[in-house]
């Protein structure tokens, strides 16, 4: 692994103490993975056209998603990021999301003989009822994630 680089200005996060976490194991090697969550977030997440990102420690991040016509913007900054293994970020959405409070995720990938897991936490809600729709949402998205990722990539 690389240096470490110290994160700056990490979010404080400690009165807002709703968090959630799951696990899915994935057919995917773990450097696919690792690619999807860094810089490759447009070709499984992302609207086609809308990711400005450079995977890096205390950069920032954007994009946004569609979901049932309406546009949803994702803003965040990269805090750790240790190939293969892990990606930590915060996670800043609107209405509907995280309301606009700066939540972290931080998903961890482990080898297994026939792919890998996924252990993804995100804390940081300010609220029982946004963790809750997340807690719906991630299991979608790693699904979509998944499927996408399992097609060959131009």
């Amino acid at each position: 692994m690389g240096t470490q680089i110290e994160v700056i200005c990490p979010p404080d996060i400690s009165s807002r103490p709703f968090n959630l976490k799951l696990e899915k194991h994935v057919p995917l090697s773990i450097e696919n993975l690792f690619k999807a969550w860094t810089s490759q977030l447009d070709l499984w997440f992302a609207s086609p056209g809308s990711l400005l990102s450079k995977a890096e420690p205390n950069t920032a991040f954007y994009f946004e998603t569609q979901h049932e016509g309406r546009r949803s913007p994702h803003y965040g900054r990269f805090l750790r990021i240790e190939f293969p293994g892990l990606v930590e970020l915060t996670w800043i959405t609107g209405e509907g999301g995280t309301e606009g409070a700066e939540t972290v995720l931080t998903v961890e990938l482990n080898s297994e003989n026939d792919g890998t897991l996924i252990k993804l936490s995100h804390a940081g809600f300010a609220d029982e009822v946004s963790k809750d729709k997340h807690l719906e949402a991630w299991p979608y998205v790693l699904d979509q994630m998944t499927e996408r990722r399992s097609r060959p990539i131009d």
